[in-house]
């Protein structure tokens, strides 16, 4: 049965052009593990069985080389990563990226931690916190290459989040599984306002199966006002329009 699930595992990546090693294979393996055995008392994810994990959580995280492939060395920030979904794959399949995994449940923070260590990655933090306050700390304001996020937000609401962790010159890729046209017209405003310009837009369907993907890329062209983010919750309630 491991045999299969790491053939299983190998075959998925490789439908997206990812050739993982062998210590790629056990790292997913094993996270996956840890995953369903502590899902069993707190609640990280609806998706259990094998195969959707590895296509819905893990391969899905990396379809981001559809439109920004993360480059050695970097420092990239995943907000709201629940689980750890996109950032933990994304730290597995590039090793050399540095990375902080952000999220308001401190008990996830918890599960993050231990993942880090059984999978012995490297150049990566769990952080609790809340993106409103953190995104007010020198050591994190406008310090990172890239902020990714799979978290269910609306694009303005996403966007005052994510764009002041974003260094200029830099991108806010928000992962989206739904039609975003109507979304992506409410966040114009509010993009700009932010610093950021709409670059990019990839939609495709995720490998093997009819499930609708949509990954956008924000590019940072100014400094985001220092009135941003607003107190906490405020976005989420009164996004800018």
């Amino acid at each position: 049965m491991e045999k299969e699930r790491q053939n299983y595992i190998r075959k998925a990546f490789g439908e997206i052009q990812i050739f993982l090693n062998e210590e790629q294979i056990q790292q997913f393996a094993c996270y996956y593990e840890i995953l369903i055995q502590k899902n069993e008392v707190m609640n990280l994810t609806a998706i259990t069985e094998f195969e959707d994990v590895v296509r819905k959580h893990f391969v899905d995280s990396l379809t981001i080389k559809n439109i920004l492939e993360p480059k050695a060395g970097e420092y990239w920030l995943d907000l709201g990563t629940g689980a750890g979904f996109p950032g933990i794959p994304l730290k597995i399949v590039y090793p050399e990226l540095k990375l902080v995994l952000l999220d308001s449940l401190n008990k996830r923070v918890k599960f993050l931690q231990e993942v880090i260590e059984k999978l012995d990655l490297k150049k990566i933090d769990a952080v609790h916190g809340r993106a409103e306050e953190l995104a007010r700390k020198a050591e994190y304001r406008e310090q990172f290459d890239c902020c990714v996020s799979r978290a269910v937000a609306n694009l303005a609401s996403l966007s005052e989040y994510c764009l002041p962790f974003v260094k200029s010159g830099g991108c806010f890729v928000p992962y989206k599984s739904e039609k975003i046209q109507e979304e992506i017209k409410g966040a114009e405003k509010a993009v700009r306002i932010l610093g950021g310009k709409m670059e990019e837009q990839k939609e495709f369907l995720l490998p093997g199966s009819d499930i609708y993907r949509c990954l956008l890329c924000i590019r940072k062209i100014q400094e985001t006002p220092k009135k941003y983010p607003r107190k906490a919750g405020t976005p989420t309630k009164e996004p800018i329009r």
